[in-house]
This record gives structure tokens, C-alpha cells and sequence, in this order.
């Protein structure tokens, strides 16, 4: 998909608007899991999670090839939406976002913020990634998908920066919401001959990727009603999925509880906030930490964005419901 001189140049254009985001081994963290654990902090970024970096290397791209663009429009649940809101602030380009109803209130406002036209449509991603494909056709629009090559060769700075910072490292847990993520580090390993082992991580709630990774071909799920929304995917991206199978060990699903879980242990041993998407892969360490006793780790935050309520309420002792 990528070369690693390709990769440079996305580093060197992602280091213009951010600085590395920082790799940290928490003794608590390592007291409560049993392994010699690092945590990759993708909510130190401009917006809070790591999708950023893949909207910072599509929108440069999409301007210079194509400066005369009238406006790029894509779906999300809020990280990728944030993340192309900010880029087209850096680069001139207006962004129409489609998110689902009932969709994160911070999230939405913040996508506002970065200068977003926001438009609610469809009961879920996958219905409002529909409608935002729809006003591409009808207004002219550039249709952003969450899933292509610059995106994934902007993500794949953080694993670039993750295993240069740090040696040896046996397994990396990453939650997989469309793939991006987990795609860049299976990549990454690669180029540089690592053998690291990678694991995906999904929601019980939204099965999809994993349901689909055992089955060798893409199967969808009736619901991905999980609050944690950066994993709320019905439909897997069949290059996302073909990239999964042949780099990912595994595919670990996750309960809803095992996140809000997951999600005071960070709190408690970091201070820093994870949205559920963003603890999903320190959940899944949980699940396998007999597997992983003694070896070093590294869990992915992708994300930090999560409404005051629902945090309120795993702060709380609880686990947010969707109704």
C-alpha cells in the first residue's frame, strides 16, 4: 500500500501540526495486567485521537492534486469526522460531516468547532456513510471514505514512531473500528521485518471484523450497538479485512463491561481518559493475561473523546447503556 520512503514523507508532513505522541510504561498498569506494558498515547494528539494523522495526509494530497476541490463529505461517529474538519481548516477545504442520530454530543460539537457542516442522518455509520455518499453525488463533493491509502499511511506514523521507540515489543493490541488502525501497524511491522505480533480488538457488540476474520470473507452484523462508538462497524472493508487476515494473530472480542472496566484502570493508574474505542485494547490484554504474563506489550488509546455523561457513569462504577 505504502513504501517506507512514502512513510517518511507522511511522518515529515504529520510533524508539521503535532509532535510524536508518547509511548509510557505505567507501573500501575504493569502491577494489574502482569506484563511489562507501554501505552501508546493517541489522545495526546490535536484532536484527541489518532485519526488525525490520516486526515493531515488525505487532505494535503487531495489539495495539491486537486486545488480546485469544492468540498470533501464523509460518515462518522466522530474521531475521522474530527480529524478531516481539522485538516480541511489547515488546507482550505470545506467538510461536510454525516453522522448518525444519536450520535456523541461532544463529538458532534467539536466537529462544529473545527468548522464542520454537520448533518444527522440514518440510525447507525453505516446508514449515515449511505447518506454522505449521496450529498458527494449531488453536490460534487470529494466522498472521504474511512478507509483508503492515505489514511492508512497517515496512521501509520504512530506505529512507526511505537516501534522505534521501543524494542522487542511481543504483542501490540489495537482496537479496529474500519481497519485504519490496525492495518497501519500490521503494515509497519512489515516494513520494518519486526515479528511483533498483532492483535485486533472488537466490541461483542459490533462482531463484525472478528465474525469475519474467522470466516475468511466479509460478513456483516444486524447492530454495532456499543458505546464504545469507535468500534460501532456493521459492515467490514473488504481491503481493511484482506490486510487483517494475512498480518493479525488474532481477533479478540471485548464485553461492554470489560471496557468500562478497562476504562477506570486507566483512569486509576494514568490519569489520562480513554473513550471506550480507546481502552478496548487494554480490555482485551485482560482477556489474555495468563497469555501474556511477563512479555512486553503494547496497547493502543486511540482515543480520548468520550461524553462527560457516559464517563460520569464508568467513573461511577457503571457501564453507559445505549437503551
Amino acid at each position: 500500500m505504502f513504501s517506507l520512503s512514502e512513510l517518511e514523507a507522511a511522518e515529515a508532513l504529520v510533524r508539521r501540526f503535532m509532535p510524536a505522541t508518547p509511548q509510557y510504561a505505567w507501573p500501575l498498569l504493569a502491577e494489574a495486567t502482569g506484563a511489562e506494558l507501554v501505552v501508546k498515547h493517541e489522545n495526546h494528539t490535536p484532536t484527541g485521537a489518532f485519526k488525525v494523522r490520516g486526515g493531515l495526509v488525505y487532505m494535503e494530497r487531495l489539495k495539491r492534486e486537486r486545488p480546485e476541490v469544492s468540498g470533501v463529505v464523509s460518515a462518522t461517529r466522530g474521531n475521522h469526522g474530527q480529524s478531516l474538519a481539522y485538516a480541511g481548516r489547515q488546507f482550505g477545504v470545506p467538510v461536510t460531516i454525516v453522522v448518525p442520530e444519536g450520535n456523541s454530543v461532544e463529538k458532534n460539537a467539536a466537529m462544529r468547532a473545527l468548522g464542520a457542516d454537520l448533518v444527522v442522518h440514518g440510525v447507525d455509520f453505516d446508514a449515515a456513510k449511505a447518506h454522505a455518499a449521496e450529498i458527494a453525488e449531488a453536490r460534487g463533493f470529494e466522498f472521504a471514505p474511512s478507509f483508503a491509502v492515505d489514511l492508512v499511511k497517515g496512521v501509520a506514523t504512530y506505529p512507526f514512531e511505537l516501534f522505534r521507540a521501543v524494542a522487542d515489543i511481543d504483542t501490540v493490541y489495537v482496537p479496529i473500528g474500519l481497519g485504519s488502525g490496525i492495518c497501519a501497524t500490521i503494515m509497519v511491522r512489515d516494513l520494518l521485518g519486526m515479528s511483533t505480533e498483532i492483535v485486533g480488538v472488537v466490541s461483542e457488540k459490533a462482531p463484525a471484523y472478528a465474525d469475519s476474520f474467522a470466516a475468511g470473507r466479509v460478513i456483516g452484523s444486524d447492530s454495532a450497538a456499543t458505546f464504545a462508538d469507535g468500534m460501532a462497524v456493521r459492515v467490514p472493508d473488504p481491503q481493511a479485512l484482506e490486510i487483517i487476515r494475512r498480518g493479525a494473530a488474532r481477533v479478540v472480542r471485548v464485553g461492554e463491561d470489560d471496557v468500562a472496566e478497562a476504562m477506570r484502570l486507566v483512569y486509576r493508574a494514568t490519569h489520562s481518559v480513554a473513550e471506550g474505542a480507546g481502552a478496548a485494547a487494554l480490555a482485551a490484554l485482560g482477556k489474555e493475561r495468563e497469555r501474556q504474563r511477563g512479555r512486553r506489550i503494547a496497547v493502543v488509546l486511540t482515543g480520548q473523546n468520550i461524553d462527560a455523561p457516559w464517563f460520569a457513569t464508568v467513573l461511577a462504577g457503571g457501564t453507559p447503556s445505549l437503551g
